[in-house]
């Protein structure tokens, strides 16, 4: 037997040899496929020559495979079923309704992709959704790095090369806990905000960012800036009265509805912002990808929308 013939043998030989063995016959095979005889007793030759042993026999007028034959046929079957499920699957690919597609998300657009992502893939179930979890930063690094199709987040990244698409609005407010003298009603001024202590996220938050021009914006000059590394953290320091809170809206509906956390009503605010879906602009973008990115801005302004506190309880 000739060693490493698979090299030299063709997906053309196999599906002839196939034919002739599941038909018996040189002749039918060569109708089935639209073949000239002498074409199709030429690949069968070839392939023998290719493997070394002998594929059919012939006893008289009648064809017999041979136990060689008989396994070349059963993996030439396996082969071009396999074939037809990469072309289905390609095919599904190219449509958008199949592959992976890998999504960064900022730390604070954590309280609203999982519900995106869960409507895209209601949508797309045969879409496979990978997550990765970062400050603004680190997305910008893996951005840069090629490892993630698609990143959701507010400030998109100005020196990086990317194309930026707004999908829903992203209100950011200052809050404070139950009770606190300036939840009262009226309009805080920035003297009554730099009587107080602000709680602020770490180096590299896109928050972080906003808060500080805000803060630069209106003339606010904090008696104490506390850093702390997370959303929660943050949340749970502001409803223990440690400072204010300037967080996402997105990130404590909870705590508004149930009046643990109440707005500061002072001028510029909300500060309105937007979340966007960001790739980088040399990206080639796979169609399971696109069909995520179209699908954040057909659907994720009314999903995003829907989960916004419209008003603080009585």
């Amino acid at each position: 037997m000739t060693t490493q013939w698979t090299r030299g043998v063709s997906l053309r030989q196999l599906r002839i040899f196939e034919a002739v063995a599941r038909l018996g016959s040189i002749s039918r095979a060569a109708e089935e496929l639209h073949l000239t005889q002498p074409a199709v007793s030429m690949q069968v030759k070839a392939l023998d020559g290719l493997i070394g042993l002998p594929l059919i026999e012939t006893l008289g007028k009648k064809l017999r495979v041979t136990d060689v034959g008989m396994e070349i046929a059963r993996h030439a079957r396996a082969i071009e079923h396999q074939l037809a499920e990469a072309e289905a699957a390609l095919a599904q690919m190219a449509s958008g309704h199949a592959g992976l597609v890998s999504v960064g998300v900022v730390s604070t657009a954590k309280y609203i992709a999982p519900k995106l992502l869960m409507a895209f893939r209601e949508r797309f179930p045969d879409v496979q959704v990978r997550i990765s979890l970062h400050n603004r930063d680190d997305i910008f690094r893996q951005l840069e790095d090629n490892l993630i199709d698609l990143a959701i987040m507010g400030r998109p990244p100005a020196a990086l090369g990317c194309e930026a698409h707004v999908f829903a609005e992203h209100p950011l407010s200052i809050l404070a806990c139950e009770g606190h003298p300036l939840t009262g009603g009226g309009m805080a001024s920035a003297e009554d905000l730099g009587r107080e202590a602000f709680l602020i996220r770490e180096r590299g938050s896109g928050t972080r960012v906003t808060q500080e021009s805000f803060v630069i914006e209106h003339g606010i000059r904090p008696t104490e800036i506390i850093e702390l590394p997370s959303n929660e953290i943050i949340k749970q320091a502001a409803i223990a009265g440690m400072g204010l809170a300037f967080l996402s809206e997105h990130t404590c509906q909870l705590e508004l509805r149930t009046g643990v956390l109440r707005r500061i009503a002072a001028p510029g605010t909300p500060v309105i912002r937007n979340w966007h879906v960001v790739y980088r602009d040399r990206k080639n973008l796979l169609p399971a990808a696109q069909a995520l990115r179209d699908f954040l801005l057909a659907k994720g302004g009314g999903l995003v929308n829907a989960q916004v506190t419209s008003a603080q309880p009585v």
